[in-house]
């Protein structure tokens, strides 16, 4: 019998697999799907990550408040080096407040991301990134570290890379920075989200391919096929992260990653994570 195309559903979309029938289409959708020309993308792939976790989040932010870190206890110290704390996917500066708190009780000049709500186009946003960068390195005098949750720490290494004259360090908490992002469902939908017709009110300048591999902007280049950094980089991932694969989330050499113990959420306020944080920041540049 010769092999012929069949149809998968996935989430809205239904794919005809090719399965040798030269007359069988290769993909096709309907619904949504169907007028979205940067629907399939090897680059953005789901991934069942155990996302009910994330209701533990509350926990990472009690054992900050009950261990000895928050308050600055045998956590090496900075002296008035500039920080740059920048938020996750859909979050503002809000969300790390007690980082920037914190940093600023160990001894360095933190400075929030000031690029509002992360809910845009990521190579726009960046240019938002860079210009708190710059004003950190003008009124410091010093190269900047940055330090990036989620989606924020993709952005602190585009930057990075991009700009390593400003910026002296980047570490990432929890951010799929690797060839290929393997997300939650629901994260890959709300991305869908902000590039419809009703998500562009939010995301003024999101254009149809962000946050998709079909994007020719540096932000996507930078995350597809990196050149070689000039600048220290470290990444902290969380094998219990319920929102991204955490293998998206490390470096090839073993020696730049930190395994912690929490959710995706709470990386931006758990004791393990700011221990970290603290050895790193001290590291040689």
């Amino acid at each position: 019998m010769p092999p012929v195309a069949c149809a998968r559903y996935v989430g809205q979309t239904y794919r005809a697999e090719n399965t040798g029938d030269p007359l069988s289409t290769p993909a096709y959708s309907f619904n949504n799907a169907a007028s979205d020309p940067f629907a399939e993308d090897p680059s953005l792939q789901p991934a069942m990550t155990p996302i009910w976790r994330e209701a533990m989040f509350p926990l990472d932010w009690v054992a900050l408040h009950s261990s000895p870190v928050y308050y600055g206890c045998g956590v090496p110290r900075g002296h008035g080096e500039p920080v740059v704390v920048v938020p996750g996917f859909l979050a503002s500066d809000v969300s790390l407040l007690e980082l920037y708190g914190w940093l600023a009780r160990i001894g360095y000049k933190p400075y929030f991301s000031n690029i509002g709500r992360n809910a845009d186009c990521p190579d726009h946003i960046a240019g938002l990134l860079l210009e708190t960068i710059k004003r950190a390195n003008r009124e410091t005098g010093q190269r900047v570290r940055i330090i990036g949750h989620s989606l924020g720490g993709m952005l602190g290494r585009s930057v990075a890379l991009d700009y390593p004259e400003y910026v002296s360090l980047v570490i990432s908490m929890g951010s799929p920075f690797r060839d290929a992002v393997r997300a939650h469902p629901a994260l890959i939908a709300a991305s869908a989200a902000l590039r419809s017709q009703n998500g562009r009110r939010v995301a003024r300048n999101i254009k149809p391919s962000c946050f998709s591999g079909h994007c020719t902007c540096a932000f996507v280049k930078n995350m597809l096929a990196p050149e070689e950094y000039e600048v220290a980089h470290y990444a902290i991932f969380s094998k219990n992260d319920g929102v991204v694969e955490w293998e998206s989330c490390i470096e090839d050499d073993p020696k730049l990653n930190n395994e912690v113990n929490c959710t995706h959420i709470g990386m931006a306020f758990h004791p393990g994570v700011y221990r970290v944080l603290g050895q790193r920041l001290r590291q040689p540049v």
